[in-house]
């Protein structure tokens, strides 16, 4: 079967470069299913999972945004975080949760609701990465 290059790349520099027949991912215009041949585009990502799916094995990757490049063999992820299930500190995602719901429910006028809003998603993520 035909197989796609994937990089994703960080700021802190590679976290992965293999080949898979199949990316899943979520962009701020939707849900993007990538197969070799895909045509060129580039698209914002949303704070979610990445999946690369190579026959019946799925990894999964929580990325916090960032762009993705789509070229017809090679798909690149630029992304501000990427982070492999493995890497995760599941009890600290669970206190980032905790927090983020207790800030937005606060009713204190200098709480960042955004910022809020953001380190709820990316926890959210992070453990839903996890399982």
């Amino acid at each position: 079967m035909k197989t796609l290059t994937v990089s994703v790349v960080t700021p802190d520099g590679p976290v992965l470069e293999d080949t898979f027949e199949m990316v899943s991912c979520k962009s701020e215009i939707g849900e993007l299913g990538i197969l070799p041949g895909h045509i060129p585009m580039v698209a914002p990502l949303s704070i979610s999972a990445v999946r690369l799916k190579n026959g019946d094995d799925t990894k999964k990757l929580a990325v916090n945004g960032g762009f993705l490049e789509i070229r017809p063999e090679k798909v690149t992820i630029l992304a501000q975080s990427a982070e492999d299930p493995h890497e995760i500190d599941v009890e600290r995602a669970k206190r980032a949760k905790e927090r983020a719901e207790q800030r937005l429910q606060s009713k204190q006028d200098d709480i960042d609701f955004r910022r809020a809003e953001l380190a709820l998603k990316r926890a959210m993520n992070r453990l839903d990465i996890v399982g």
